[in-house]
């Protein structure tokens, strides 16, 4: 269908007054995780336009000027995205973590663009939620758990540090009593300490969280704490011996108590012992060759058995007496 350059102007005029209201960006938040930081928001409605809406972020200091989001590997201007991922490569670059900062967003199309979108100002070190530590590694020893972790994320030394603390509970599990076994220490200001004074060979279940502390905050910042992990500690010498000895003295006292009760039984009960280890009587052998062979006359098998030692003389003395005492002799006799 043809327009008359009456109707064309018209049609003009009505697309650059819908444009001319460009919807804004909506619901900007500022996410803030550890290093990250990332503006992110919602689209407008889409206008009667076909044309793609891009997006502009802009940020300043509280003294600074408006500058947009473009840097080394950051650029925020003329974006289709819905987000602009600023986070800092390195403390060099990025925002400053201890200044206010300021963001605001607009759409664009065209030569056309809507009211911008101003964020409040925001200080990383302030405002950061902080994740848990990370690498931990916890090592068992005499009573004692040795614990190594890194930083949630890096910071400067000179501004902020981070201090840590251990959430902790000893044979877990028993819901009654769970308020009289948790426990808290810190703050450790090391990432290497040692969890000491705990009891020997007992189970504990810990969790670790970083606080952040910035010369700008007299109370630290709390952090997310990190999953529960378990570990049993070992005995200390001084307890090894302990069991030792215990050990020792029980085996001892147990070997004693058996030794008495069988010493107890064998007086009780002498005579039945007695008859238990009493050799049974046994044939004589004569007649036991005699029920092998009962044909063979009993007295017969004695004779033939009976030994002529009792018959047998192995020397014979001659003991003479002189004359008187062989008179006496006769006499007596």
């Amino acid at each position: 269908m043809h327009h008359g350059p009456q109707e064309e102007e018209t049609v003009a005029h009505e697309e650059e007054n819908s444009l001319s209201q460009l919807a804004a960006p909506l619901h900007p938040k500022i996410h803030l995780y550890n290093e990250k930081q990332v503006l992110r928001w919602e689209a407008p409605s889409p206008g009667n336009s076909t044309r793609p809406v891009v997006y502009r972020v802009q940020f300043k200091y509280t003294t600074g000027e408006w500058q947009d989001v473009q840097s080394t590997g950051v650029n925020c201007t003329q974006i289709t995205a819905t987000e602009c991922d600023f986070t800092a490569t390195s403390l060099a670059d990025g925002f400053l973590p201890h200044f206010n900062v300021y963001l605001r967003v607009r759409a664009e199309l065209g030569e056309l663009a809507s009211a911008w979108v101003t964020l409040p100002g925001f200080q990383h070190y302030q405002n950061v939620t902080i994740g848990p530590p990370k690498h931990i590694v916890v090592t068992p020893r005499k009573g004692t758990l040795v614990v190594r972790l890194s930083p949630p994320f890096h910071v400067d030394s000179s501004l902020a540090t981070f201090w840590y603390y251990v959430h902790y509970e000893e044979t877990p599990g028993i819901q009654q009593a769970r308020a009289f076994l948790f426990f808290v220490r810190g703050p450790f200001k090391s990432n290497f300490f040692l969890l000491d004074g705990l009891k020997p060979f007992r189970r504990y279940c810990l969790q670790f969280e970083a606080r952040l502390s910035w010369m700008a905050q007299s109370t630290p910042r709390p952090g997310q704490l990190s999953n529960t992990s378990c570990y049993e500690t070992t005995a200390d010498a001084s307890t090894k011996l302990k069991q030792v000895i215990l050990i020792s003295v029980g085996v001892f006292t147990l070997l004693l108590a058996l030794a008495g009760a069988c010493f107890f039984l064998v007086l009780k009960y002498r005579e039945l012992v007695k008859y238990c280890f009493h050799t049974p009587p046994s044939i004589p052998a004569q007649i036991e060759e005699y029920l092998k062979d009962p044909v063979q006359p009993i007295l017969e098998a004695l004779d033939k058995d009976s030994s002529p030692k009792d018959d047998t003389w192995d020397s014979v003395s001659i003991i003479s007496f002189p004359e008187k005492e062989r008179e006496d002799v006769l006499q007596m006799l």
